[in-house]
């Protein structure tokens, strides 16, 4: 059974950076997918970033593409997300998702994944 936990979050303003961590433990073998993902109140959970393990293919969702950056350290089975410029709207908790042999056309629906971090709560004020 994976497990995922997050780290990292925090209350900033307007332009500062985040860098968010998720640590996985249990079996990680295979062709993991580890994503990504935010959900504010009153808001669906939407896509953010994923990375695929085993090759390094990276995607970001548009409204971040520029500003967020999501990385691996493979020593630690860790994944990073990097967030600059952070903009108000991006203020939701933030969730570390990871599943295997994922499509690609799964990687951005939230559903898809089996495994899932408690969350960490990232607040941007104006």
């Amino acid at each position: 059974q994976v497990q995922l936990a997050e780290s990292g979050g925090g209350m900033v303003q307007a332009g500062a950076s985040l860098r968010l961590s998720c640590t996985a433990s249990g079996p990680t073998s295979g062709r993991y997918v580890m994503g990504w993902f935010r959900q504010a109140p009153g808001k669906e959970r939407e896509f953010v970033a994923a990375l695929r393990w085993k090759e390094g293919a990276t995607y970001y969702a548009d409204s971040v593409k520029g500003r967020f950056t999501i990385s691996r350290d493979n020593t630690k089975t860790t994944s990073f997300l990097q967030m600059n410029s952070l903009k108000p709207e991006d203020t939701a908790v933030y969730y570390c998702a990871a599943d295997r042999a994922m499509i690609t056309s799964s990687i951005r629906i939230a559903k898809d994944y089996d495994y899932w971090g408690q969350g960490t709560q990232v607040t941007v004020s104006s």
